[in-house]
């Protein structure tokens, strides 16, 4: 039976179904049900747009897997994690070339502002969903009826203290991978010691005599 919450169709193919299953089992409950809710406020912004809600599904599920302990490494960015996992996965669901590429570059670029919401739909769909998610961005685009529906589903509670340390958590053995991305405000702000690298300085004392 599919299921439907606020009034968006849940994928329910073999894919998708696997899609939940695997991030059910690697993520805590509150990756998970954030990432459930990234797919649905994604969607809901995307009224009107012709979007593959499969490719969308895959990508809103994994675009947080690089913080979880199954999935997350030390020698590159989370986001890069994700979408690597969710490459492998479609790829061994026989999807490749442009759809493959679509989701993986969501889920690498979902913590860059603005340029995914130049790309394909999917790709802007599932930032679009993580900011209103996470920063509430768009949150008056959808209404009070939406927003309900979607958390009753899918509770939020204490959320945004939650997130940040589920961030410090995946992100804290890599510090370096932050350079140039908004993790890096997570570290500086709960990991002690944390110095940011500074782009200015990393110019100045490059190698380049001038």
């Amino acid at each position: 039976m599919t299921e439907e919450i606020a009034g968006v169709r849940i994928p329910d193919s073999t894919l998708a179904r696997e899609a939940t299953e695997l991030v059910r089992e690697a993520a805590s409950q509150l990756v998970f049900d954030h990432s459930r809710r990234v797919f649905l406020f994604g969607s809901l912004r995307g009224q009107g747009l012709a979007y593959d809600p499969e490719l969308l599904y895959v990508g809103a599920m994994f675009h947080d897997l690089g913080l979880t302990e199954r999935y997350r490494r030390t020698d590159q960015r989370f986001e890069l994690d994700g979408a690597d996992e969710a490459r492998r996965f479609l790829q061994r669901h026989g999807i490749t070339g442009d759809a493959a590429d679509r989701v993986w570059t969501a889920i690498a670029l979902h913590t860059t502002p603005e340029i995914p919401l130049h790309l394909p739909a999917e790709i802007a769909l599932v930032t679009r969903g993580v900011e209103l998610d996470v920063l509430g961005i768009g949150y008056d685009a959808i209404t009070e009826a939406q927003r309900t529906a979607v958390t009753a589903a899918h509770p939020r509670p204490d959320f945004k203290n939650r997130i940040l340390e589920a961030f410090t958590e995946g992100i804290q053995d890599r510090p370096a991978t932050t350079f140039g991305n908004v993790k890096a405000d997570v570290l500086e702000h709960f990991v002690p010691g944390f110095h940011r690298t500074d782009f200015v300085d990393v110019i100045k004392n490059s190698s380049w005599p001038e």
